[in-house]
């Protein structure tokens, strides 16, 4: 049901907008600015800085009827207020009467900015935000020629004061909005800054250590004003003016946030471009205007000297320099002469241009293309994903939410957010883990289990809704027929599985309990309904679209009966080393790589690849949101896109594939995928209006973030949407290694690999090299926390600090991934003490 609209005017023109409506709001609505400093439509007014000061009238009622009082000619007399208002605090009323612009006003604003500017420093020339400043444009606008106050009595502040290793504060351009301060509360529950002391010496402190202490921190930069918060990585790197603008898309997580991408020629760079800074673009159903700090500052990868520029060619036993020509030939003789024992593994943060083409290439062969990747899941998702028209924005009183083995605050932080954002707006939410994580604080209802239990958990919840026990050791327990009544009866409901601590076959199966779980509370096949995989690489279910799967005999099989292997964006030897072992002697190795990695090292042919931000192409989001993503940087010296180089090796194998451009490629993809039929890249280039208005003449209102003019995407519909048959399979279970010590592999966000690590100011943030175990395991063990254990796994032995982690459950150890020990599951471990 639609909220009533009410009718007022403003500056003459009538608006009808809904109840509850912020004056300053319906202004912009019909085009009127209110300037505003501390006032953003991402969160609730505080009038501090009162700058949107406007005349407003009510029109005369009669004290006895309360009926309104007209004149001779029937119009209501309007009466205004004897001060003005702030316009960010007021909602509207039923034929208001607006002067936004009237003279009284007006002088109103420009006292705000004589105020404002008596001890701000005047170096819009060096400022970072200058061209970009809402205190420099509204100055222009409503600031005096010449300042009444003496220079003597302007405040001296210091100008380069960091909140920590993202982010810098300069206190004289600091006007106290308190929109950061507001920011962190609000939107992201991280209330890490606030103010200190009073009056004219008010400043912005952080009180976390580390010092500011967010995943979000960079948004903060985005929503002040003026020039007093600067990230480290662009603090008088450039000015805004000077920078090329090029859309893409974040390939770090599922989550598919969408960037601007800015670059400048630099003379450090030797004439090229560079990325000097990444910001948000706004799109509403996805990352709205906000991205992570990885997302923001985890792509100084890109411009790293160690990246593969040429091909190489391995002789006499080393790898050299060659051209393509010899690259292609050589990779094209060993993959012919293994013929269909070719093996090809792909990593799932190529884009669907490179997998697709990929997929094609191994079934010409007769080889096996498969995906390297501990999350499965995916079928399930193109089945009963969510349905067209979904934004978790949506989401509120009389919806519900389930999160089951995933820690979203780690593993896509934005979709942490936005459901942090729908329970506070009533939504009743879920999370069933096996230790806490921070959405455990909104939850209406917490499930804690063992690992290896997740399938067990969601069993529970099909068998509390159906009625049907089925094999579940947990149904009728009190709290999963708690939760199994808030997920039945909601009006919404979407569930996100992640793998913490399951293998292929246990996300497999926890993906099918949770498809189990949609159907029977009827809750798929529309908007806001349906399941959503949280995977660690940003393409998975793109991977999952265009039908490459694990191997369903294992890597260490599949790799003992191939003779040449095809490695795609994927380190495998890296991620485990004992890998290798499983090859046999001879086999031949082909690599498509950013970097020279240790799968790299051990191949025959190395191709080197470019980054996203040097081509373009489609990301698929965990929502099934195909986006298209476009080129920002030439290109990083010889290297060629994954999908080029597999049409030039295919064109040496005599398989004629017909694609000169991504478009082509695109083209069968839509002729060819499933749900994808008939979508082009003119469709994903689509955009509609959004609210709130952001960027360019509106970065004062919504922010620095960026308009979205180059497309929102596409969600594609599940099969349930389209009357597609797919029967959810029996409910199995899953298991974990039977062992006194299991060692459990979780996300971190800053983890260790390469495409995070090459970030300078990142490297202070990254994941720390430690175990965790609880209480009683640290006694066990007989050590103190921060104390270093050996980890024997596999024959090897690793010595680490062991910290305390309370909520782990006894004979469990959590390590983040990519520390260099090679877990990708659940695996069986010892600890001892270093002797």
């Amino acid at each position: 049901m639609s909220e009533p609209l009410v009718t007022l005017t403003i500056d003459g023109k009538e608006v009808s907008v809904p109840a509850g409506t912020l004056v300053v709001d319906a202004a912009k609505k019909v085009g009127i600015d209110i300037p505003v400093f501390c006032y953003h439509p991402k969160m609730d007014p505080v009038g501090m800085c009162r700058m949107c000061l406007v005349e407003v009238g009510m029109p005369k009622r009669d004290r006895q009827s309360g009926e309104v009082v007209t004149d001779e000619n029937g119009d209501a007399i309007i009466e205004f207020r004897p001060k003005l208002d702030t316009s960010c605090t007021l909602s509207v009323s039923e034929g208001m009467v607006v002067k936004a612009s009237s003279e009284k006003a007006v002088a109103g604003r420009r006292d705000i900015v004589e105020f404002l500017l008596t001890s701000h420093p005047l170096d819009c020339p060096v400022c970072d935000k200058g061209g970009e400043c809402s205190l420099q444009e509204l100055t222009m606008e409503h600031g005096p020629g010449k300042s009444r106050f003496l220079y003597e009595n302007k405040m001296h502040l210091d100008k380069h004061v960091p909140l920590g290793d993202l982010i810098y504060l300069d206190q004289e351009r600091c006007i106290q909005c308190a929109r950061c301060i507001r920011y962190q509360e609000l939107i992201v529950d991280d209330p890490v800054l606030g103010f200190e002391e009073r009056g004219r010496r008010l400043q912005i402190v952080t009180y976390s250590d580390p010092e500011f202490d967010s995943y979000f921190s960079g948004n903060t930069t985005d929503i002040c004003p003026v020039g007093a918060l600067t990230t480290t990585d662009f603090r008088f790197g450039a000015r805004p003016w000077e920078l090329n603008a090029a859309p893409s898309i974040c390939p770090h997580c599922p989550v598919g946030c969408n960037l601007t991408l800015n670059t400048r020629r630099e003379a450090g760079a030797g004439g090229t471009s560079v990325v000097k800074r990444v910001m948000p673009r706004q799109n509403e159903a996805v990352n709205e205007i906000w991205i992570c700090d990885k997302g923001r500052f985890a792509h100084h990868y890109a411009s790293s000297p160690d990246r593969l520029t040429q091909p190489l060619v391995r002789k006499d036993g080393e790898l050299v320099a060659a051209t393509w020509d010899e690259a292609l030939r050589t990779a094209s003789e060993g993959i012919k002469a293994a013929g269909q024992k070719t093996l090809g593994i792909a990593g799932a943060r190529a884009a669907n241009e490179d997998l697709f083409v990929f997929r094609r290439l191994l079934e010409a062969v007769g080889g096996e293309a498969v995906l390297h990747d501990t999350m499965a899941g995916g079928d399930h998702v193109a089945q009963f994903g969510v349905g067209t028209g979904t934004n978790l924005k949506e989401l509120g009183q009389g919806d519900a939410i389930l999160v089951i083995a995933s820690d979203l605050h780690e593993e896509a932080p934005i979709w942490w957010q936005r459901v942090f954002a729908a329970a506070g707006r009533g939504a009743s939410l879920v999370v069933a883990n096996a230790r806490q994580t921070r959405l455990d604080k909104y939850a209406a209802q917490s499930i804690r289990y063992a690992y290896g239990d997740a399938v067990q958990i969601a069993s529970g919840l099909v068998a509390a809704v159906s009625g049907v026990n089925g094999n579940s050791d947990f149904a009728g327990l009190e709290t999963v027929n708690s939760a199994a009544k808030l997920l039945s009866e909601a009006r919404n409901l979407i569930v996100f599985f992640g793998g913490e601590g399951l293998d292929y076959e246990g996300t497999q199966a926890l993906a099918n309990a949770c498809a189990r779980l949609l159907v029977e509370t009827k809750h798929v096949g529309r908007p806001n309904n349906g399941l959503i995989a949280v995977g660690s690489k940003g393409n998975l279910q793109g991977a999952w679209d265009v039908g490459l799967r694990g191997d369903p005999r294992g890597l260490p099989a599949a790799l003992g009966a191939a003779k040449a292997v095809v490695l795609l964006a994927a380190d495998l030897f890296g991620d485990d080393p004992h890998l290798a072992d499983d090859l046999d002697e001879g086999v031949f190795v082909v690599v498509q790589e950013l970097f020279l990695t240790e799968s790299a090292r051990r191949a025959n042919v190395v191709f080197p690849a470019r980054s996203f931000i040097e081509r373009s192409g489609t990301f698929t989001t965990g929502e099934r949101r195909v986006q298209r993503f476009y080129q920002a940087l030439q290109p990083h010296g010889e290297t060629r896109p994954d999908w080029r180089i597999l049409v030039d090796l295919a064109e040496r194998l005599d398989f004629e594939m017909g694609f000169a451009s991504e478009l082509d490629v695109f083209g069968q993809i839509a002729e060819s995928v499933d749900g994808y039929e008939g979508l082009t890249y003119e469709d994903l280039s689509r955009v509609d209006a959004q609210w709130p208005p952001v960027g360019a003449q509106d970065l004062y209102f919504g922010g620095t973030a960026s308009k979205n003019t180059h497309g929102l995407g596409v969600q594609i519909a599940p099969g349930t949407e389209r009357g597609v048959t797919f029967k959810a399979g029996a409910l199995q279970q899953s298991e974990i290694p039977q062992s006194e010590w299991v060692l459990v592999p979780v996300t971190e966000l800053y983890d260790h690999g390469r495409t995070v690590t090459e970030s300078e100011v990142l490297k202070p943030r990254l994941s720390a090299k430690i175990l965790r175990v609880n209480r009683q395991g640290v006694d066990k063990i007989g050590v103190e926390p921060g104390q270093e254990i050996e980890l024997h796994l596999n024959g090897e032995v690793y010595i680490l600090p062991v910290e305390i982690e309370p909520s782990l459950s006894d004979g469990i150890v959590l390590v983040a991934r990519s520390q260099g020990i090679p877990a990708s599951t659940p695996a069986a471990v010892e600890l001892r003490a270093v002797s």
